[in-house]
C-alpha cells in the first residue's frame, strides 16, 4: 500500500506489498522490498535499498547506497524471516549497511530513534542500538552488540562480537572494543581502556555538579582504587542509594557478559 501523498520517483522499484507512509519521499534509483514498511516523513534519497521484513519509523533521512534489511553475514543464517526495525529521525548516511538478525538471537536488529549512523557504518545482525547515538564514519558493530542512549562511537572503530557500551560512553576513533565498556567513561585504543568519565558529554546533556562528581567516585573506586570489582562493589552501591546517577554504572556489573574494559 502506498499513500497518496507519497513521492516516489519513476526509477525506483517498491515491489507489491510493500507499504510506503504519507509523505514519504523516496529518490531515484531506489529498491524496496515487499515485507517493507516505511513510515511517513521519511525520505530516501537514491539508490537505497530496503529489504526484508524492515519496519523504518517517521522523519527518517537515509542518504545515498544505504542498504538496510539484507541478508546477514552470520554463516548459521539460512533464509528465516528475520527483521529490522528503525525508529524515528535518524540521519543514516551514505553507505550504511544495516543487516536483519538471526533466529538464534531474538530475530531482530534494532536501531533507536533520533541516533546518526555517519559514512558506511556498520550495524550488523542481532545489534541492538539505543536513542540519541552516533556511530561515526566507519563504525563496526559486530553481530549481537548493543550500544545504550547518548553513545558516541568514534570513526574507524569496532565493536566486538556481543559486547555492552554503557549510555554516555564515548568510545574514541580507531578503537577496537573487545570488552564492556560501562556507562558515563572515556575509552580509546586496541583493545580499548577507559580514560575517565566523559564529563563534557555529561556536562551537555544536563547532568548536575553533584552528580558528575558521584560518577567520579564510583569511576576512580572501579578503575583507579586497585582493588577487584567484587571489592568494590558495596561501596558504589552504597554510593547509589545516595545519588540515582549512579545507579545505571552499578546496574551495568549484571549486565555484563564479556568483562568490563580494564
Amino acid at each position: 500500500m502506498i499513500d497518496q501523498t507519497a513521492v516516489i520517483h519513476p526509477s525506483s522499484v517498491i515491489e507489491e506489498g510493500a507499504r510506503i507512509g504519507a509523505r514519504v519521499h523516496i529518490g531515484p534509483f531506489c529498491v524496496i522490498g515487499a515485507d517493507v514498511a516505511i513510515g511517513e516523513g521519511t525520505v530516501l534519497k537514491s539508490h537505497v535499498v530496503v529489504n526484508g521484513h524492515t519496519r523504518i519509523g517517521k522523519d527518517n533521512t537515509i542518504y545515498q547506497f544505504a542498504t538496510i534489511g539484507e541478508a546477514n553475514q552470520d554463516l548459521k543464517y539460512a533464509g528465516e524471516p528475520t527483521r529490522v526495525e528503525i525508529g524515528d529521525r535518524n540521519s543514516i548516511r551514505e553507505s550504511v549497511t544495516i543487516h536483519r538478525g538471526t533466529a538464534q538471537s531474538g530475530g531482530v536488529t534494532k536501531v533507536g530513534s533520533d541516533n546518526l549512523l555517519m559514512v558506511n557504518a556498520h550495524v550488523a545482525h542481532d545489534c541492538v542500538v539505543g536513542d540519541r547515538c552516533i556511530l561515526a564514519n566507519n563504525a563496526t558493530l559486530a553481530g549481537h552488540v548493543t550500544i545504550d542512549d547518548h553513545a558516541i562511537i568514534g570513526g574507524m572503530t569496532a565493536v566486538h562480537q556481543f559486547c555492552t557500551i554503557g549510555a554516555h560512553v564515548m568510545v574514541g576513533g580507531c578503537s577496537g572494543v573487545a570488552q564492556d565498556v560501562p556507562p558515563f567513561i572515556i575509552a580509546q585504543g586496541n583493545h580499548a581502556t577507559p580514560y575517565g568519565v566523559n564529563i563534557v558529554g555529561l556536562q551537555r546533556r544536563g547532568f548536575s555538579k553533584e552528580a558528575i562528581h558521584a560518577i567520579r567516585h564510583a569511576y576512580k573506586l572501579l578503575y583507579r582504587s586497585g582493588r577487584q570489582l567484587d571489592e568494590v562493589k558495596p561501596e558504589i552501591a552504597d554510593l547509589a542509594a545516595r545519588h540515582p546517577e549512579v545507579q545505571p554504572f552499578y546496574d551495568f556489573f549484571a549486565r555484563s557478559t564479556r568483562g568490563l574494559i580494564r
